[in-house]
């Protein structure tokens, strides 16, 4: 039984089902659920043609939004940023439309075409870390292990919704596994897996203004495809990628639209700058910047009853225009301790990966507003309760990841097994990512949806975690490139 069941279900197989069932039954079985708008929905609907059906009751952040209007006629609406979410967008509009309606769109046809991505991704994934040939128990247990961390409905929750972060979770994916897969060179073609690589690297780093600083990241990781594939093609290639990957991500963070940035800028200061500050007034003034601004101390731009209207000229012309990143990024280096509190307070929300602002469900449902879904989230629960609270636990397990590894490297070299750089510089680039998705979330939002702006640090955390616990249970843990014997 046991060998026809093997015979016939490879681990990715596995994964890929079982993940297709707990995923599709939270998306797409009535009562459905996903995130509901926090404000943010705004800058993708109206630009891809979608608009709330009913702006009175509009249900923001307590319920999900299942139906919303389409436009008929010329939208006359501009993209605040630029960002890759489109594309997925515009198909699920296109699918909305062939199967649905040309006026009222679905949600979940959103959630259909990331589901599609999703299953490809864990597919791929399970692929790469798991002896596949063999079909070994312990493969069986790494599928179940995948499903557990990245079918959890912490991070599935954002497929039916119009957050850019689904794009992030299946990019991530898809980053990784073809990187594994190219280190085994799985495939005779490796150009199918370079150009899953650079296409997820290009849709991650446009997704959003945030990420654009991941396409450093990103071409450090590159480096370690350099060591092993130096043909004369990919000697031209890798460089011209890592090119492309560092001009987008500065092209999405100068296209951003003054509008857009706005809100960035504003909260930057409201709720970071100022939020651990017991006189802003006072640094603000030193800072060349009126210190009247101070009474703007735990404001977010969405808030209806402030100090002052966020639209007003005070504050678009002479509060706004004062300071940029630069200026934040210089305050927090000479207010030390003021800094390390606001990466502290990020840190607590390291791993709160379920947005806790919003509710899950559907009015319909009978649901409290603001209602959680408890449906398979342990994952996701049991990290955020035991991983430590502390910035600086996460710079010394980076400091302890990058060290593990450089041994690994120094290892291969002895060995001859050069494959292995691309892990070694993958986990590397992904603990760069891990610290400095820590610190621009501070210094370019405060505290202001944390769980949204960090999700590339769990991510990135359990793609390592994923990772070693499958060279581990292979034991190759030190040879990453060999196969393992178990």
């Amino acid at each position: 039984m046991i060998e026809k069941f093997r015979k016939n279900i490879s681990p990715p197989l596995l994964a890929c089902v079982l993940a297709a069932v707990i995923v599709g039954y939270l998306l797409f079985v009535s009562p459905i659920n996903g995130y509901a708008d926090n404000g943010d929905f705004a800058r993708v609907i109206y630009i891809n043609g979608i608009y709330p059906l009913d702006t009175k009751n509009y249900q923001y952040t307590t319920y999900l939004t299942q139906h919303y209007g389409l436009f008929k006629y010329y939208n006359e609406h501009i993209a605040m940023l630029f960002s890759s979410q489109g594309i997925f967008v515009k198909t699920a509009v296109l699918l909305n439309k062939l199967f649905y309606s040309k006026t009222v769109f679905d949600i979940r046809f959103m959630g259909l075409v990331y589901y599609v991505f999703y299953l490809g991704a864990i597919y791929l994934l399970t692929l790469a870390v798991t002896n596949s040939n063999k079909r070994k128990n312990v493969d069986y247990v790494i599928a179940l292990i995948v499903v557990f961390m990245f079918a959890d409905s912490s991070l599935t929750l954002y497929f039916n919704s119009f957050f850019a972060e689904p794009v992030m979770i299946i990019a991530m994916m898809y980053i990784t596994a073809s990187l594994l897969l190219l280190m085994k060179k799985h495939f005779a073609r490796s150009w199918y897996m370079l150009a899953v690589y650079f296409l997820a690297s290009l849709a991650l780093v446009t997704v959003k203004q945030q990420n654009a600083p991941l396409a450093l990241s990103l071409v450090l990781v590159t480096i370690g495809i350099y060591f092993v594939y130096r043909n004369k093609l990919s000697r031209l290639l890798i460089p011209i990628s890592c090119l492309i990957l560092l001009g987008s991500g500065i092209a999405t963070y100068v296209m951003i639209t003054d509008q857009f940035s706005n809100i960035n800028s504003y909260q930057s200061m409201t709720r970071g700058v100022m939020l651990k500050e017991q006189d802003p007034g006072n640094s603000l003034e030193k800072g060349g910047i009126s210190r009247q601004y101070g009474l703007l101390k735990g404001d977010i731009y969405t808030q209806t009853y402030a100090a002052t209207s966020i639209k007003s000229k005070n504050i678009t012309k002479d509060f706004i225009p004062k300071y940029n990143f630069a200026w934040i990024l210089k305050y927090y280096l000479t207010h030390e301790q003021q800094f390390n509190e606001m990466l502290d307070v990020a840190a607590r929300d390291g791993y709160l990966v379920q947005i806790k602002a919003v509710g899950d469900f559907t009015k319909k449902s009978g649901a409290k507003p603001h209602q959680q879904v408890q449906y398979f989230t342990l994952c996701g629960a049991m990290m955020k309760a035991f991983f430590p609270k502390k910035f600086a636990f996460y710079m010394t397990l980076c400091v302890v990841l990058v060290a593990l590894y450089i041994v690994i490297f120094v290892i291969s070299v002895k060995s001859n097994e050069m494959e292995s750089a691309i892990k070694v510089f993958m986990v590397i680039g992904y603990t760069t990512m891990v610290i400095g998705t820590f610190i621009t979330a501070v210094v370019g939002d405060g505290d202001a949806d944390l769980a949204k702006h960090l999700l590339m640090v769990p991510l990135s955390l359990n793609l390592i975690f994923l990772q070693i616990i499958s060279d581990v249970l292979h034991h190759n843990f030190w040879h990453p490139s060999r196969e393992g014997e178990y």
